[in-house]
């Protein structure tokens, strides 16, 4: 029955039966709305978590390629330091030989000036007067030639050098930036105290020593090479005397294991190799020092060096041959 509100009331039997099923049936059929929204804040919850455990693995995997990233830039930075360095010191000794190659001009043009002004207040006959000035002109021609071969000395030690150094980009071989001289570890090479070739150092010998080679003998660089030479050096271990004959014993070691054709060398080139190959023994004249310390650095120092010489010491001797000349003719038609 409804009430004044309009309430149902049922009416309870004796039992009580009927109030019970109707509660029953009214607690199932009503509709659980908290725990629905519930369901849906967890789901939401582990989205948002899986979202963020993407971004933070995007984020980490950008983070270390980044500092990869950075790694590369530094290690390309060094090469580049390194190169640069190289480059100044390339570009000083190029101003040294320009500076020498100017002080001779100067001492020419001094010379022919003082050998103008004598011939002008000198009675001169014709005859004399013109063989004097061809003898002028051949030496201003035999003088400028040499100038010449000296400019392009200049060129061909930094051509040589860098060939050298890109042909052993990719090797454990380290070529010198000032001199291109290449330095084999005699413990690499040789017993202690020996001087036999080992069967590993005859391997190294017969790899590098024609890659090395190579640049030197070839066309356009071999006609200014005055010497290749092969030095041994010791450390400062026993008498001077006994690592004088160690360290040459070594050096003649390694040149007739590179004289041999069968060990890398054609024959053509151990024929150009052995009219300008010298060997000697330094003993432990040129020992090398530790950074920072200044001690002898015993193992570095046992070495044997190949290197070449240009012939800019000749030219530049002739250079000054020509001028002692030029400057003679001055005082002889006096």
């Amino acid at each position: 029955m409804k009430g004044i509100c309009g309430t149902l009331y049922v009416r309870k039997d004796v039992n009580g039966d009927l109030g019970r099923k109707y509660r029953k049936r009214t607690a199932f059929e009503e509709p659980s709305y908290w725990q629905s929204y519930s369901d849906m804040m967890a789901a939401l919850l582990l989205i948002f978590i899986l979202i963020i455990a993407i971004t933070l693995a995007i984020y980490k995997q950008k983070t270390t390629d980044l500092e990869q990233t950075q790694i590369e830039l530094n290690a390309a930075k060094q090469k580049l330091d390194v190169a640069t360095e190289e480059l100044e010191l390339a570009k000083i000794d190029l101003d040294n030989y320009r500076s020498e190659i100017e002080a001779s001009k100067h001492d020419l043009e001094d010379s022919l000036l003082k050998l103008q002004q004598a011939y002008d207040a000198a009675a001169l006959t014709k005859e004399q007067l013109a063989a004097a000035y061809l003898e002028i002109d051949q030496a201003k021609g035999e003088l400028e030639s040499t100038r010449s071969q000296l400019q392009d000395i200049v060129g061909v030690r930094t051509d040589i050098i860098g060939q050298l150094q890109s042909r052993f980009n990719n090797s454990s071989m380290k070529v010198d930036a000032q001199n291109g001289s290449i330095s084999f570890s005699s413990d690499v090479l040789f017993k202690y105290g020996s001087a036999n070739l080992t069967d590993a150092s005859k391997a190294t010998l017969t790899e590098i020593i024609p890659m090395y080679l190579d640049v030197l003998l070839q066309d356009q660089f071999r006609d200014y090479i005055a010497e290749i030479i092969i030095e041994g050096h010791t450390d400062t271990d026993g008498s001077y005397q006994h690592n004088m004959e160690l360290s040459s014993e070594r050096a003649n070691s390694v040149a007739r294991y590179i004289l041999d054709p069968r060990n890398g060398l054609s024959e053509a080139k151990v024929q150009q190799l052995q009219s300008m190959l010298t060997i000697n023994g330094r003993s432990y004249s040129s020992p090398i020092y530790e950074a920072g310390t200044g001690e002898i650095d015993m193992a570095a120092s046992r070495r044997v060096e190949i290197k070449f010489r240009l012939k800019e010491e000749e030219l530049i001797q002739k250079i000054t041959e020509i001028l002692g000349q030029s400057a003679g003719e001055t005082q002889a038609p006096q």
